[in-house]
């Protein structure tokens, strides 16, 4: 049994409108509170009126040594049921929420500020969004039939594939509490360089980074920041990159420690509704079917299909036809045919809502109910026979 002592700083008073937090009002007061199976924070919720709790399974809120009023109370109360989601700690002391006015949806802040630009040594072809922002190739192309690749093309489509794929893993598995978003980036970045690639992500009309990370209750393109993760957390890692001309792309939703049933439940529905859709693509299949397929699998595990993110083409192009919407009785057309490549990429929030809602930043989209959302993404070849999953993980030797 430890003895957790939450200070309540001067920060939190002066950015939390609630009528409960201004009446407590010496602000160098503290919170005692009995834990059972915790141990004690050992940092401060920077810029964000949470409290530092970590893997407190029961609070006794009735041994406080300072009357809470109700709210509080109740508050306290559900912050020690999901305590993961609700910390947003930063390794520096500099860190803050930049959009302290925003109503999020759910528990999750951006830490600010976000480190600088990486750097793409010389030597690494970029795509030509690369230094304006502005995939003009993409543009051109916009309303073109889906392209059929050649040998050479899909040669080079399966070295960009497992090259990213490889990246991934890295990645993934550097995932645990303790970790950054921002340091997931630096092992993504690094780990892609290694490889003479780009990482597609980085300007991509403007986007800061070299990964998207998306943690809780984002639903796809988090731009990593100084947020450390936390246990109980779920984060999803998508990891693109350009090599000889070609995207690779691929990502995959993961527990970091441990983490509560409805999120292992929301992980494992998302994995099987993108595996029921692979099975179905052959030549001759309808890409409005994918999404009759995924769509059951999420409705009976409890969760809803995303309707505004789909997945793509790809190839020279980061983004291009077909376009692959992953709910039911969606209006896609056309049919698949060998040497065609595109990605499935369901996006899955736990409960009945499937709509979100976009942060200040422009690009970070999360849940309207603050409930958490995963996705798995695989790149496919259309082959005469049927698919390949050309981001598949290899073997081991």
């Amino acid at each position: 049994m430890y003895i957790l002592i939450w200070h309540l700083a001067p920060k939190y008073f002066q950015s939390c409108p609630s009528s409960s937090c201004a009446r407590v009002r010496p602000v160098s007061m503290e919170i005692r509170l009995r834990v059972w199976n915790a141990r004690p924070a050992t940092s401060w919720v920077s810029g964000d009126p949470s409290f530092a709790v970590r893997n407190a399974s029961r609070l006794d809120v009735s041994q406080t040594s300072l009357s809470l009023d109700s709210k509080t109370h109740k508050a306290v109360h559900a912050l020690a049921q999901n305590p993961g989601s609700s910390v947003n700690v930063g390794k520096s002391t500099d860190s803050y929420n930049p959009f302290p006015n925003y109503p999020f949806t759910g528990t999750l802040r951006p830490l600010y500020p976000l480190s600088p630009k990486r750097a793409i040594p010389d030597r690494i072809p970029r795509p030509d969004y690369a230094t304006t922002g502005k995939p003009m190739s993409e543009l051109r192309e916009a309303g073109q039939p889906p392209r059929i690749l050649n040998a050479e093309e899909i040669t080079k489509m399966r070295t960009a594939c497992r090259l990213s794929r490889e990246v991934l893993d890295i990645a993934a598995s550097h995932v645990r509490p303790g970790i950054t978003t921002d340091e997931l980036d630096e092992i993504v970045h690094n780990a892609t360089i290694e490889r003479n690639a780009y990482p597609s992500p980085l300007n991509y009309r403007n986007f800061p980074k070299s990964v998207c990370t998306s943690v809780n209750e984002v639903i796809c393109h988090g731009i990593p920041d100084q947020r450390i993760l936390q246990e109980g957390d779920i984060v999803n890692i998508d990891v693109s990159l350009f090599y000889d001309g070609y995207h690779g792309d691929v990502n995959g939703s993961y527990p970091v420690g441990q983490i509560d049933e409805d999120s292992e439940k929301l992980i494992r529905t998302t994995r099987e509704s993108l595996d029921a859709a692979i099975k179905m693509c052959k030549p001759g299949a309808l890409f409005r079917d994918i999404g009759k397929t995924i769509e059951p699998v999420a409705h009976a595990n409890g969760c809803a299909v995303v309707r505004t993110y789909t997945g793509h083409g790809i190839h020279e192009l980061f983004h291009c036809s077909p376009n692959i919407p992953h709910y039911a009785k969606n209006k896609a057309i056309g049919t698949m045919k060998a040497g065609m490549v595109f990605t499935i990429e369901p996006m899955l929030n736990l409960g009945t809502n499937w709509s979100e809602v976009h942060w200040p930043d422009n690009w970070t989209a999360t849940t309207i109910d603050g409930k958490r959302s995963a996705q798995f993404e695989e790149t496919l070849l259309i082959t005469e026979t049927g698919v390949e999953v050309i981001t598949a993980p290899v073997p081991a030797a």
